[in-house]
């Protein structure tokens, strides 16, 4: 057995489950531990991950998904963009119908703004490259996983000369608001399982002054079932060991330093500045825009756009979610009001989302 096989493995999930249940039975509190990658939310709700634990592990989601905490005023930016006849918009799919105060970029579509779905921020390049007489604006969101690309788009407009490719930034970093929900002490997190994809760009080793400066046990985990609760394992151990510690359980893929080059293209092109985080707030130095050296292509600065005054839509609390502090199903607008097909929140839309996940696998 070897692969996908193995990590799929139920005799092997189980036996990690109940060595979890072993190690917890005397314990005098729940470990609450939180996963900050939208990938394993949705893992863990497809592999009824949850449901596999002892009461004395509970899961919370965090912030993990870029689409989510993308504030609303964005949204509205990109639409206004999209309004303009003389734009092209360009994004990932689930950036399409993430609702903004009165629109999104969907409705605009429908109306008639020219907004295509590309899988590459490159593939954003080419089409500038392509319609020369259009203003192409690339919706540049997420987290350090893509934030390379978006360097590399904007490194590949300015060797070919363009000056009609523009990204309208949303890029942030994830370990600063892991160290804000880790000193809220309304949270209470006993440890986090990291995220992978994060964690090949900035290496393990970027999540160490939360073992050493919080006391936070951390685990960088894969996303199949096995990885997911191994992960657990990991950070139960510590705990019952008493230690604080940075630990790789992805070690096929992730390693401490993490990758050099992507790391290298971010510092080229992006600068960290203060961003806002849906739900969370203004976040210090967490986001990264766009340097001096390449103002040309950022779309804000570059073209000047009115945007209408942010409504976040009344009971949604999409907000306390991707905090952790409440689970999707205890909103009121859940599965009723907000629904896939007809979403009030951005954790409702993105693939990557906890109220996606829990609709999708009922947890």
């Amino acid at each position: 057995m070897s692969g996908p096989e193995l990590f799929r493995n139920r005799e092997i999930v189980r036996g990690l489950a109940d060595n979890i249940a072993r190690l917890t039975a005397d314990l005098s509190a729940p470990l609450t531990f939180m996963e900050v990658c939208g990938t394993h939310t949705m893992a863990i709700a497809r592999y009824g991950i949850r449901s596999l634990l002892p009461p004395e592990v509970r899961l919370i989601s965090g912030p993990g998904c870029p689409v989510c905490v993308t504030p609303i005023g964005y949204v509205d930016r990109a639409v206004a963009y999209a309004r303009r006849p003389e734009t092209l918009i360009v994004t990932f799919g689930d950036m399409l119908r993430v609702p903004g105060s009165s629109s999104s970029l969907m409705q605009e579509r429908a109306r008639g703004a020219d907004v295509r779905i590309v899988y590459s921020a490159l593939d954003a390049v080419a089409l500038a490259a392509r319609h020369a007489d259009r203003q192409v604006v690339f919706l540049g969101v997420g987290f350090e996983t893509t934030a390379p690309t978006v360097a590399a788009s904007i490194l590949a407009a300015d060797a070919q000369g363009l000056t009609n490719y523009f990204v309208l930034g949303a890029n942030k970093t994830i370990p600063i608001p892991m160290q804000v929900l880790s000193a809220d002490p309304a949270m209470a997190i006993d440890g986090y399982l990291c995220p992978a994809h994060v964690s090949t760009v900035i290496g393990a080793g970027a999540y160490r002054f939360l073992a050493e400066k919080h006391a936070l046990p951390c685990v960088v985990t894969g996303f199949e079932p096995a990885d997911v609760m191994h992960g657990l394992l990991m950070l139960v151990r510590q705990h019952v060991e008493r230690r604080c510690a940075v630990e790789i359980q992805y070690s096929r893929f992730v390693d401490s330093q993490g990758n050099r080059k992507a790391q290298a293209l971010l510092d080229e092109v992006f600068i960290p500045v203060d961003t806002a985080w849906r739900g969370i707030g203004v976040i210090p130095q967490s986001g990264l825009a766009i340097t001096p050296r390449y103002a040309a292509f950022d779309a804000e600065k570059a073209l000047p756009v009115p945007v209408e005054e942010p409504r976040e839509a009344p009971g949604c609390l999409c907000g306390e979610v991707l905090k952790g502090k409440v689970m999707p199903p205890e909103c009121p607008l859940f599965g009723t009001v907000c629904t896939p097909e007809d979403p009030v929140g951005a954790c409702m839309v993105s693939s990557e989302g906890s109220c996606a996940a829990a609709y999708k696998y009922g947890t």
